[in-house]
């Protein structure tokens, strides 16, 4: 159930809102200088979504969002409602775990929020109108005093704007109650008559410019902007008076103000005009700007530095290759991953791995003090870009980094040592956008990588082709199952003794509607990496059981195998869905038997564990698949809950005539009676492997002597019908 808990009232309600009102921000075109603000923020904490929220009576208007489609949304879901009576940075860290939110509809539905962090916009008299705040879709484990920080200034950049716009409002208001108001500015207002005296200098005004107003009052040609921007100044005020329609300057003016004592400041000004004498009379509304732009260049210098290695970070670098595109520069970037760098986080722990990143970073800029930009993308990847498109340039320098960045790095406490694979791509030759060219990059990377790393690659245009067609592999693959593509067949299982069917095992095929029917190993690794593999596992673990419960009537005792992907224990609702699977087809659960790789057990996760042993108490049973083949030990027999060891058909294929087969075979079978596990032999092709297997007691198998996997209507026909009897 979706519902959004009460949101509490700031006690001066009736004030705030009236505040609010006198900024006439509400309903308000989207507007730039709020808009840049906000992408910043985006880039800065990284968040997806970030939004300027205004907090009306009943409702929350954006006047400026990134990443959020709608413009308002009722109070009553708003976030930024308890985030007003906050008095500091009001930090959810996970919606679905606060009680406050935990059943907002914003958190269960779509934008589905999980991480927010919004700081007050208040006002100069304490009013609170609304929030800057940051909006992710994933939980976030903390946000540091630092980040609360930025965010504060953030807050206070877009509460400096609001401002400016309030200024430009008053500046709108009638003549009559100007003099008033001006003289309680806290911006100073300067009016010139239509010989150009000043006829109005306000408190702000002496202040900001160091003169009073009795010394400038009466005078003309009284200068208050500095002689690089008097050319700005004047053209601005000529359109005023040039122009009888023109009632004020449609943007602020940004320019260099001047102090009595000669000294320059940064200032934004707007120019207003009014009727007088049939001539045209001038006010300038002044603002220092000084602290904005400090805080501007700080939030730029954080948002455009990676704060690990002090490195141009990615959006830094991109806009860098990105002026060069424009200007028709050629370049050549070097993309650099550094081989081993995981190891070292594994066993060292971040902080050595963070030293080392530090390391590459300088020996990185050393290598390539001449090139145009050196950055850190992320993780352990880096970039170089060089001007110019040299091939010869390019290896040398690719040469060099490897070189570099193998020799031993000293830490703390220890000595590692890493490599690094580089791909290179030049532009605009591989390229029109940077996207192309870091693409371009990246798969001449993947090519070093693939082929051993330590060693760089040129992109060159087959690579892309065969980059494209995996692509569309992959989109042929997400939307197979949308389609109805895959099916499932079933391969049966017997007892050996006896060769009496018990059971089969559910294996996927895609009919793909080109290429026709494809094997798993065409796809299912692909699959198993996709956010549909939890989705296409409970499929195929729902139609294996419902064709389960119709065997059964005729094969007593008949067990149906289903193979598991990775993705379906992570997604915590297992047995969930194995519970209610089983309930649903009414099938037993010791018919059915589910049955995992090794990769998943050999992690040693106890989360894993937990639900492997809630699966075996249910009755499910659990196969080991290919054991053998890997590096799994004896101790994960004794720790997780499996029921049946699968003999990888490896070791099966040459056991008759292999001694080192031979011996795996013996030990997997005595290894399944030591601990108490059935076994079953996989891919059984010939009398002589079954003749083994007989005679070293392995009671179970499967493989073409028996049959290949059938789609359902085949194998009822050939196995239940006709009689459960192998070929």
């Amino acid at each position: 159930m979706t519902t959004a808990l009460p949101y509490p009232l700031p006690d001066d309600e009736a004030r705030r809102l009236e505040a609010l009102r006198a900024y006439a921000m509400l309903d308000t075109a989207a507007s730039e200088d709020f808009d840049r603000l906000v992408r910043l923020a985006t880039h800065l904490f990284s968040v997806p979504i970030a939004l300027v929220s205004l907090v009306d009576a009943e409702r929350q208007f954006f006047k400026a969002r990134a990443g959020l489609d709608v413009c308002e949304t009722s109070r009553d879901v708003s976030f930024c409602a308890h985030a007003l009576v906050s008095d500091d940075v009001l930090f959810v860290p996970d919606a679905l775990l606060d009680p406050r939110f935990s059943t907002n509809p914003l958190v269960l539905g779509p934008p589905h929020i999980r991480f927010y962090a919004g700081q007050p916009l208040v006002t100069p008299d304490g009013a609170r109108l609304g929030t800057v705040c940051l909006i992710d879709t994933l939980p976030h484990a903390g946000f540091s005093e630092a980040e609360r920080g930025n965010l504060r200034d953030l807050a206070a950049l877009v509460m400096d704007r609001m401002e400016v716009h309030r200024v430009n409002r008053v500046n709108e208001l009638q003549r009559i109650r100007f003099a008033t108001l001006a003289d309680n500015a806290p911006d100073a207002v300067v009016c010139w008559d239509a010989q150009a005296r000043i006829v109005f200098w306000n408190p702000a005004a002496e202040a900001m410019f160091g003169r009073r107003a009795s010394e400038v009052l009466g005078r003309a040609g009284e200068a208050i902007v500095a002689p690089a921007s008097r050319a700005a100044f004047e053209a601005g005020w000529q359109h005023l008076q040039e122009c009888p329609e023109a009632v004020r300057s449609e943007q602020a003016l940004e320019l260099l103000g001047l102090r009595a004592d000669g000294s320059e400041f940064p200032a934004e000004i707007f120019l207003s005009a009014w009727p007088e004498c049939g001539a045209q009379c001038i006010a300038a509304f002044v603002r220092d700007v000084t602290g904005l732009r400090e805080k501007e260049a700080r939030l730029f210098q954080l948002a455009s530095l990676d704060p690990l290695t002090d490195l141009p970070n990615r959006g830094a670098w991109q806009m860098s290759l990105e002026e060069a595109l424009v200007r028709g520069e050629p370049a050549t970037v070097l993309l650099v991953d550094l081989d081993g760098f995981k190891e070292i986080n594994d066993t060292l722990g971040h902080p050595a791995g963070d030293a080392v990143l530090k390391e590459v970073a300088s020996r990185l800029s050393a290598i390539c003090d001449g090139a145009v930009t050196v950055a850190r993308l992320g993780g352990d990847e880096f970039v170089a870009q060089l001007a110019g498109s040299g091939e010869s340039r390019a290896r040398l320098t690719a040469k060099r980094l490897i070189a570099e960045l193998s020799r031993p790095i000293s830490l703390a406490r220890h000595t590692v040592r890493i490599g690094a694979s580089v791909g290179i791509a030049f532009a605009p030759a591989h390229g029109a956008s940077v996207q192309d060219v870091l693409g371009a990059a990246d798969l001449a990377l993947y090519r070093a990588k693939a082929s051993g790393g330590g060693r760089y690659e040129f992109f060159v245009p087959a690579i892309r082709e065969v980059a494209v067609a995996r692509r569309e592999f992959e989109r042929q693959l997400k939307l197979a199952f949308e389609r109805g593509e895959f099916e499932l067949h079933y391969q049966p299982q017997f007892s050996i003794g006896e060769r009496r069917l018990i059971g089969a095992e559910a294996l996927m095929r895609w009919r793909h509607p080109e290429r026709g029917l494809l094997a798993p190993a065409a796809f299912i690794e692909i699959l198993g990496k996709k956010p549909s593999a939890a989705a296409v596992g409970e499929w195929a673990l729902r139609t294996a059981c419902q064709q389960a419960v119709r065997w059964r009537d005729s094969v007593p005792g008949f067990r149906i195998s289903v193979n598991l992907f990775e993705a379906q224990l992570r997604a915590g609702t297992l047995l969930s869905v194995v519970r209610r699977a089983l309930a649903d087809t009414t099938l037993a659960p010791s018919a059915l038997e589910l049955e995992l790789v090794e990769n998943i057990l050999i992690r040693d996760d106890p989360s894993t564990l937990r639900l492997l042993r809630e699966l075996r108490n249910l009755g499910v049973g659990l196969a080991f698949d290919d054991y053998g083949t890997g590096f799994a030990s004896l101790s994960l027999l004794k720790r997780y809950p499996v029921s049946r060891l699968k003999i990888d058909r490896s070791f099966v294929r040459e056991a008759a005539r292999n001694p080192a087969d031979a011996a795996v075979v013996r030990a997997i079978v005595y290894l399944g009676r030591s601990f108490g596990l059935e076994v079953i032999a996989e891919g059984v092709e010939s009398e002589a492997q079954l003749a083994f297997l007989v005679e070293n007691q392995c009671a179970e198998a499967q493989g073409y002597l028996f049959g290949r996997p059938l789609p359902a209507d085949e194998f009822t026909q050939r196995f239940i019908t006709a009689g459960a009897a192998p070929n």
